[in-house]
């Protein structure tokens, strides 16, 4: 779509591109180093074309990751949802991700979007973003009120982040999610039992497929390249209690490191709505987050990649 509308905002050390018809998700986020652009998020330099999974970050409302029998049960009624993504046997992300949102307000460093939806199933819901760049950092505050029947909703943030042969991982949380063949939760284990998968401290990403949720999480995270003299730190708000880390193996060029409120199918999970993270919103109410997203350098700015 040659005339699809980007949004850049800029505050002179960093820049982020906004698509607003591909879910308000980001294009790129980059270091503007000596007239060269050094991407902390995977970059997509062709939004014209692109498809909201291609974006270097996606908007996860109302809920993330997969919902599995057909849809779920609130306060005695069965809400059926439909899958939204060819080859995908259960509706996962929502819908913003895949919605065009409307631009309310930009200037130079800072813009602010909005999605007024009815759907996918029952929700009916009025989400805003607002994006802002500041002395290099990103930060994302993500909110959704709901205008129809009371209902749990569920935030994420989805950045693709490249991959480096050098690339470590750190993120504090107390279990992971183990997933079935459908990748839906089969258990829950303490993180310290899978030396590979506890980042208390700096540790390689996995050389095989990771798809996992990780609890309890403290909202902090260190994303560190080495190679590249980069790292990335992530400030995430309170309900941002669970992360879920994505890479299919060692041979591939990102992964995903996304801060949500609630568990992999937690609609479905037994416990109820809370003890999974979501929030039971009535009508009128609403959810709200953010995430802080700072890079600093590891050498020399001239050197970054």
């Amino acid at each position: 779509m040659p005339g699809r509308e980007i949004v850049t905002i800029s505050d002179g050390i960093s820049e982020s591109a906004i698509v607003p018809d591909l879910g308000a998700g980001l294009a790129w986020y980059d270091l503007v180093v000596g007239g060269k652009s050094a991407p902390i998020f995977r970059p997509c330099r062709n939004p014209y074309e692109a498809h909201p999974l291609d974006l270097a970050l996606n908007l996860l409302v109302p809920w993330s990751n997969w919902i599995s029998n057909g849809g779920f049960t609130f306060e005695g009624v069965f809400h059926r949802l439909e899958p939204n993504l060819p080859g995908e046997a259960f509706p996962i992300h929502g819908n913003a991700f895949s919605s065009p949102w409307m631009v309310e307000s930009r200037n130079s460093s800072r813009a602010t979007l909005t999605l007024d939806s009815s759907g996918p199933g029952p929700f009916r819901y009025v989400s805003t973003v607002t994006y802002e760049v500041r002395s290099g950092a990103l930060s994302v505050e993500l909110c959704a009120r709901n205008m129809g029947r009371a209902l749990p909703f569920g935030l994420g943030l989805h950045p693709w982040l490249p991959r480096t042969p050098q690339t470590q991982l750190q993120a504090r949380a107390e279990r992971v999610v183990l997933e079935n063949n459908n990748h839906l939760p089969a258990s829950e284990i303490d993180v310290r039992s899978r030396t590979d998968w506890n980042f208390e401290v700096p540790r390689p990403l996995p050389h095989g497929w990771i798809n996992n949720a990780f609890l309890r999480w403290d909202g902090h995270a260190d994303i560190l390249w080495p190679d590249r003299g980069l790292a990335l730190h992530v400030s995430a708000s309170p309900l941002l209690t669970t992360y879920i880390v994505y890479s299919p193996d060692l041979d591939s060029d990102f992964f995903c490191f996304e801060p949500v409120t609630h568990a992999v199918d937690a609609h479905n999970l037994k416990g109820g709505v809370d003890p999974n993270g979501l929030i039971a919103l009535r009508p009128g109410e609403e959810i709200s987050v953010s995430c802080r997203f700072g890079p600093r350098y590891f050498r020399d700015p001239a050197g970054i990649t």
